[in-house]
């Protein structure tokens, strides 16, 4: 029997940067995100003789998913599995690849071995593998908090239906994982303590903004947490800067934009793509603008989308 899963990478509006010092892979920060719709990770699972992973094509030894299946072994009897997972969209290029992808993995074995796990503890072991596939097992507008961080729905998606233009400047895997990223900010970085304090009253004031759907506010928010993590990322020894002359340029042509009235403003996790959130009515406009923008390689254009599922057709 084969089992079919698909989740969508989400993008981090209050974003997350840092791990406590705990078990669980819990997060230093708390974080809101929007799941996207037509980016998806498929995974495919069979039982099997031994445990094997295929990604994109290529047989792959990686650490997380052995942990994972470990992890999730300690509580219930899942047999070896042999796991096919494929993306149609860059995978490790800061577009967050690895949140749909293991909530993907979390929603198949959940189906295939008859866990019956509820969509919370589901998020539970997505985040265990991966801080941010927690929010991904959930569409629409998704956060993710103390006490308990586990990730919870805020809004559905139909409800507040943003658009999403993604400026791919460079297709490559980044070259410092985000895993290892967090840890030289938190070691190295001097701001690092000031953006832990100031994380969760950011994040109840995008939670308000979600709630009333205030563009302005949410826009301001989500601008100002992405260029604090930033700036925590790039005061690091040695510094990480995942941003190239494309990036940048796409963060000046998007405040021309905000200066002539546009309902848009950008976001950027740990990678060199630039994510512009905008009113359905500002798409074609905001679209065009980064398309023209020197180093641009292409554009995405997407809207909100569901949590992980499973296709049984």
């Amino acid at each position: 029997m084969t089992t079919l899963a698909k989740a969508h990478p989400n993008i981090a509006l209050i974003k997350y940067w840092g791990k406590q010092h705990t078990a669980g892979n819990i997060p230093a920060t708390p974080s809101l995100s929007i799941t996207l719709d037509t980016l998806t990770s498929t995974t495919r699972l069979n039982t099997a003789a031994q445990d094997s992973f295929t990604l994109n094509g290529s047989l792959v030894d990686d650490p997380k998913i052995a942990a994972c299946l470990a992890i999730l072994r300690e509580q219930y009897e899942i047999p070896p599995l042999v796991v096919v997972s494929d993306n149609n969209f860059p995978t490790a290029a800061g577009l967050a690849s690895s949140a749909s992808g293991f909530a993907a993995l979390i929603t198949a074995i959940n189906h295939h071995c008859s866990l019956e796990m509820s969509q919370a503890q589901q998020s539970a072991f997505a985040r265990e593998a991966s801080g941010s596939a927690a929010r991904s097992i959930f569409g629409g507008y998704v956060g993710l908090s103390q006490p308990d961080w586990v990730a919870k729905p805020l809004l559905d998606a139909e409800l507040w239906p943003l658009r999403v233009v993604i400026a791919i400047t460079d297709e490559r895997p980044k070259s410092v994982s985000s895993t290892v990223g967090m840890q030289r900010s938190q070691e190295s970085s001097p701001f690092y303590p000031t953006w832990v304090a100031d994380s969760e009253a950011d994040y109840l004031q995008a939670e308000t903004a979600v709630a009333q759907q205030d563009f302005a506010a949410l826009a301001q928010l989500a601008q100002a947490s992405c260029l604090k993590m930033h700036a925590v990322m790039q005061s690091s020894q040695p510094p990480l800067i995942y941003w190239n002359p494309a990036t940048l340029a796409c963060l000046e042509r998007i405040r021309e934009m905000q200066d002539t009235g546009l309902e848009v403003f950008f976001t950027i996790a740990a990678g060199p793509q630039v994510k512009a959130v905008c009113t359905a009515e500002f798409e074609a406009e905001v679209t065009q603008a980064l398309a023209n923008v020197a180093g641009v390689r292409r554009t995405l254009t997407v809207g909100l989308g569901t949590g992980a599922t499973i296709d049984d057709t």
